[in-house]
């Protein structure tokens, strides 16, 4: 699936809208060179999964993970700092994002292995407020969520 948003707030309802859609544990891998509109869409998918408007959702560029709790809990990891894959089980990435919350990945392009099953998206940015984001369910249990959010992009 892809389609473009024409300004951050649409980039945004893009990200609400996928976060209200989650109803059980998945991994998305949010891909895009720096400015592309990742942290964007963090932020307004924990708002959709519920996070409070009152809590700040940031990248954890040097942290790494940044936990949240909603109904389901969203463990947001940014990888773009990761020296190596050893970062990762100190960190203890399998165990969060194979767990009963939502993962976040922001440059899961640092991932050593991506064979399990997400959903991929990725943001290319055209322009100053124009963005092409491209969606793709890796794996049979992420295909239900892409085809929500088909039918949502058809409303759009």
């Amino acid at each position: 699936m892809k389609f473009k948003t024409n300004s951050e707030a649409e980039t945004s309802a893009f990200g609400r809208f996928l976060g209200e859609q989650l109803r059980r544990p998945v991994t998305i891998l949010l891909e895009g060179d720096l400015g592309a509109g990742k942290s964007v869409i963090a932020r307004a998918l924990a708002r959709g999964l519920g996070v409070p408007e009152d809590i700040p959702i940031t990248s954890p560029t040097f942290t790494l993970m940044n936990h949240y709790s909603a109904r389901i809990e969203l463990y947001h990891f940014d990888l773009y700092r990761l020296a190596d894959a050893e970062e990762l089980i100190e960190i203890g990435f399998d165990d969060f994002a194979h767990s009963e919350g939502v993962a976040l990945v922001e440059w899961p392009e640092r991932l050593p292995d991506r064979e399990f099953d997400h959903l991929l998206v990725q943001i290319d940015r055209l322009s100053a407020d124009c963005r092409e984001v491209e969606v793709r369910a890796c794996g049979f249990e992420t295909q239900g969520l892409l085809d929500r959010l088909q039918k949502w992009l058809v409303t759009q």
